[in-house]
């Protein structure tokens, strides 16, 4: 079967799936949120943590729950890491220095994974498993609670409560990820990856490493997280050894993320809203496939010409349709996992993966980030809406005011000035040159990739660009942490303020948000944001190299 033949097939597999498990499991999840059942394990982790699991939080109280709960789970990261040596199954792998640490633990707090060394090399077993597989659940649980706050804030009516974020966190852990990872890890190891607590087993050429594999190749996908415990990621035969290992692990990066809009739809008691956010977010993630495609199969550079297609970079199990998709998949939930390397794509290739970050991560984006990123695109939609027949927008009932817009302008401003300004500083620093791979429009784009794919969460990269250094081990990690927690509190300062309206009547003047016009206003949203804000960026780093 030709890769073109190949990759049509896999795409309709995936789609299929997909459409299968969206209303069973989204419908599920939306039951997990809503029961008033605690399970006895559940009960049990209160009673040590003093949690009363009836009782609800102001959105201030919520956020502090958030921020103290991630910021010692960065404090205890960093001393795992710090204390390797001391620690059994570490291999002789001694201590991660202090930048590299806080880095990489800002980095798997944040669900972001971003990984500035060679995994089977500097962390042995227990930081793997102890710290980094267990935060690729809690940073995974923490943007389900978040979601599930802001859902509530359209739901409820004069109140100033949005549940318990402990509650919320333990559910989405206990009752959604860890059952799903758990079986997802079962078929991935009958199918060839390895789990193993062995440092290696020795061949005739040399050690190859082993590790945990499959264990964390499921939540690492599943969570929207990305980070490998090889090396290599997901092009390493260990961790993704076939076709149908590739297949299963993009189905793991969309399958909650997609599901999640039918849950938004059940739990606001219309179910239209959920094929809305659903068609949207499928249209941007196919358009970004489309060129990445197209592009990687075309490509405009002599060698690539001569050779029919550019292969540099790319998986030779999987071919250009697999990579593609692969790309457009992690980069647009927020992942980072890779089974090919970006920075080897062309420039148009290249770029595409880059706008799907820059859209702001929701087609379909992260565990709980993409629903609530993109409805807060959505009332900034409605605003706009508002704004062009003159009168105050209001979305699912609610009047959106000064308070609830600044909240939302807030958290999708928070993204592009990281960016922005992280890129413009690396760039003015003249040893930050040595680090990059390539010089001109691609080494550009290196860095606009870096700080991207931080601030956004993703923790994918252009694999061109050293970042060992102590600028870019801090700003990157600070990058991670303020790209994370600024957007989580305007939008829990949102649910808030949502939760204390009342519901207001539609009228004749209130725009549907249920049929094709409000689709395309907010995918029309979506990308203006996105190119008013990027567009001389990208024009001096991948548009000008896919046009040279």
């Amino acid at each position: 079967m030709s890769d073109l033949g190949a990759g049509l097939l896999q795409v309709g597999i995936l789609l299929v799936a997909l459409a299968v498990v969206w209303k069973p499991l989204g419908d599920y999840m939306a039951r997990v949120f809503t029961s008033e059942k605690h399970f006895a394990v559940e009960r049990g982790m209160y009673r040590l943590f003093r949690v009363k699991p009836d009782s609800e939080q102001r959105w201030p109280v919520y956020a502090m729950g958030v921020l103290g709960f991630s910021f010692v789970s960065v404090v205890l990261l960093y001393l795992l890491q710090r204390l390797q040596s001391v620690l059994p199954l570490s291999f002789g792998r001694g201590s991660v220095e202090p930048g590299m640490a806080f880095n990489t633990a800002a980095s798997f707090v944040a669900n972001t994974n971003w990984q500035s060394y060679v995994p089977e090399q500097v962390l042995g077993d227990t930081v793997q498993m102890a710290g980094l597989t267990v935060q690729n659940f809690l940073s995974a649980g923490v943007g389900l609670a978040v979601a599930i706050a802001l859902v509530r804030g359209f739901v409820r009516r004069r109140t100033d409560r949005l549940g318990n974020f402990w509650v919320d966190l333990t559910r989405g852990t206990v009752r959604i990820l860890l059952p799903m990872a758990a079986i997802f890890a079962i078929v991935l190891i009958a199918l060839g990856v390895t789990q193993s607590l062995k440092s290696g087993v020795d061949t005739a050429n040399g050690t190859l490493p082993l590790a945990p594999t499959a264990s964390q190749e499921t939540i690492k996908n599943l969570g929207t997280n990305g980070g490998g415990i090889f090396n290599a990621n997901a092009a390493h035969p260990f961790e993704n050894p076939n076709a149908w290992t590739d297949l299963i692990e993009i189905f793991l990066l969309l399958v909650i993320p997609v599901a999640l809009t039918r849950t938004f739809g059940t739990l606001v008691g219309n179910r239209k809203q959920g094929y809305v956010l659903v068609s949207v977010m499928g249209a941007l993630w196919a358009g970004v496939l489309a060129v990445t495609w197209w592009a990687e199969t075309h490509p405009n550079g002599p060698a690539a010409l001569l050779a029919g297609a550019s292969m540099e970079g790319k998986e030779q199990r999987f071919g250009i349709s697999a990579s593609s998709l692969f790309a457009t998949s992690t980069t647009g939930t927020s992942t980072g996992a890779v089974n090919s390397m970006h920075d080897s794509y062309s420039g148009l290739g290249g770029g595409a993966p880059l706008l799907n970050m820059l859209l702001g991560e929701v087609a379909p984006g992260g565990v709980g980030t993409g629903l609530y990123g993109i409805l807060v695109v959505a009332i900034i939609a409605m605003f706009l809406a508002g704004l062009m027949v003159g009168r105050t927008p209001e979305f699912l009932g609610k009047k959106l005011g000064r308070r609830e817009v600044t909240a939302a302008a807030i958290s999708i401003l928070a993204m592009p000035t990281l960016v922005l300004v992280g890129t413009g500083a690396a760039l003015l620093l003249p040893d930050t040159m040595s680090a990059l791979g390539n010089d001109g429009p691609h080494g550009l784009s290196e860095v606009l990739y870096a700080y991207t794919s931080t601030a956004n969460n993703n923790g994918s990269a252009f694999a061109g660009i050293t970042v060992t250094s102590n600028w870019f081990q801090s700003t990157l990690g600070v990058a991670m942490l303020l790209g994370r927690f600024i957007p989580i509190l305007a939008t829990l300062c949102l649910a808030g303020s949502l939760a204390q309206q009342k519901k207001v009547p539609e009228t004749a003047g209130t725009l549907p948000t249920t049929g094709p016009l409000f689709g395309s206003l907010l995918a029309g949203t979506i990308v203006l944001v996105a190119a008013l804000t990027f567009i001389p960026a990208l024009a001096l780093g991948p548009i000008a190299e896919a046009l040279a």
